[in-house]
């Protein structure tokens, strides 16, 4: 059985996967859809209740029904490298691609429809809020009034971004910014503003999650550091990611959000309040581990890697077609 990896050629968190699993003797396939029609090939075929596909990458040819798990890392736009790119060709390529391996009982890191709902920052606090975390005060808004009074009631705000990175090429990262105490709102009218009450942190936390299996690291924050540097991605680094324990609260809270959001991989992101307190900030489905592994040594690669080996119960699908007797 095959663990399927659909990535950028250059991803390093995925190399670290990958070390993993080949050190284990499992045989892995890395796939760029975006190579689709230019290096990479498929077929699915649809007979007398029978259901077979193939994957055809770089010469190696796999069968879909032969799959363990697929790992949705940081696929490109499907075809995006064909001879003759189009937004036609890319919408072909994914229904294709995706479609036929919808069909297969393969364990998915993630579901593509877990993880395209779970990118919702709105989805993601209202979840949050449900399963028992400890979520900031937050405003949404295209009212300027609304955002004034918002300010009114919670005097020391951030700013962020609704979606995330900002998409150039390549994705720019937004940083989350302190609002000025005079803030003119006025501008809140031209597009979705995400106000948070600030919280006064004294460390960042990352936590992993993996299936089950919670690794958490912590950040101490400066404390002389300047009252606007609020993002633990652009601030001044004082100190490495260090293991930390899981408050049993919030371990709850982190395993029914993951079950409510149908994720296997979670890469949450906490400020830790002056009064101990893990308030949830958000959960990226597909969250770099990368760093937090080469700080604290936290087996993060080889748990991922553990949890595409094994094998699973998926859900049925349309595989069990290649067992079928028909013709």
């Amino acid at each position: 059985m095959t663990v399927l990896i659909l990535t950028s050629e250059e991803d390093v968190t995925a190399d670290m996967v990958v070390l993993r699993l080949g050190e284990a003797g499992v045989p892995v396939v890395r796939l760029d859809p975006a190579d689709l029609t230019n290096g990479v090939a498929l077929s699915g075929e649809y007979v007398r209740g029978a259901c077979r596909g193939h994957l055809s990458v770089g010469g190696r040819l796999v069968s879909m029904n032969g799959l363990r798990s697929v790992w949705v890392r940081r696929p490109g736009d499907p075809a995006a490298r064909a001879a003759h790119p189009s937004a036609w060709l890319t919408e072909e390529s994914s229904q294709a691609l995706y479609g036929m391996l919808r069909c297969t009982d393969a364990r998915w890191m993630n579901h593509p429809d877990a993880a395209r709902r779970a990118r919702h920052k709105p989805w993601q606090l209202r979840l949050a809020q449900r399963s028992g975390l400890a979520v900031p005060a937050t405003l949404i808004t295209t009212f300027p009034q609304a955002a004034r009074e918002f300010a009114e009631r919670f005097p020391d705000l951030v700013v962020k971004p609704v979606s995330g990175a900002h998409p150039q090429e390549p994705p720019r990262a937004v940083p989350t910014s302190r609002v000025a105490p005079d803030a003119d709102f006025t501008a809140v009218a031209f597009g979705p503003t995400l106000l948070q009450r600030r919280i006064a942190k004294r460390a960042d936390i990352r936590l992993t999650v993996v299936g089950e299996a919670l690794l958490a690291a912590r950040k101490p924050a400066d404390p002389d550091a300047h009252p606007d540097d609020v993002d633990v991605r652009f601030a001044p680094s004082v100190s490495p990611w260090l293991p930390a324990e899981v408050p049993p609260r919030v371990a709850e809270g982190v395993l029914r959000y993951m079950a409510g959001a149908e994720l296997a991989y979670g890469a949450f992101d906490f400020a830790e309040g002056a009064d101990g307190i893990w308030w949830f900030l958000e959960c990226n489905q597909s969250g770099q581990f990368g760093f937090v592994e080469m700080d604290t040594g936290q087996p993060i690669a080889a748990t991922i890697a553990q949890w595409l080996a094994e094998e699973g119960d998926a859900g049925r699908g349309c595989a069990d077609g290649d067992r079928s007797t028909a013709s």
